[in-house]
């Protein structure tokens, strides 16, 4: 158990530590560890986590420069690469 480490709803350090994350045991708030790769998650539309390597598909014309037509609806992607700071 981490002893930085308090809810986030009650501010209280009384919680357990269970196979898919934490529970305050004062308010049964339930939260997952924070992952400490030091960069935040890229989530998709869906709110699934994305990694360098991975397929996605567009689901938003995107504007582009030095591309006349940009980037169509339902475009797949193959091999995306994640930059830190390319996206909020």
């Amino acid at each position: 158990m981490s002893d930085a480490q308090t809810c986030p709803q009650c501010s209280l350090s009384d919680f357990s530590e269970g196979p898919h994350g934490f529970e305050c045991r004062v308010c049964g708030f339930e939260w997952e560890p924070e992952a400490d790769s030091g960069s935040p998650a890229v989530l998709d539309a869906n709110g699934n986590p994305l990694a360098s390597g991975d397929s996605v598909t567009v689901i938003k014309d995107l504007k582009l420069d030095g591309k006349a037509g940009g980037v169509k609806i339902g475009t797949k992607v193959k091999g995306i690469r994640l930059v830190a700071g390319d996206h909020p």
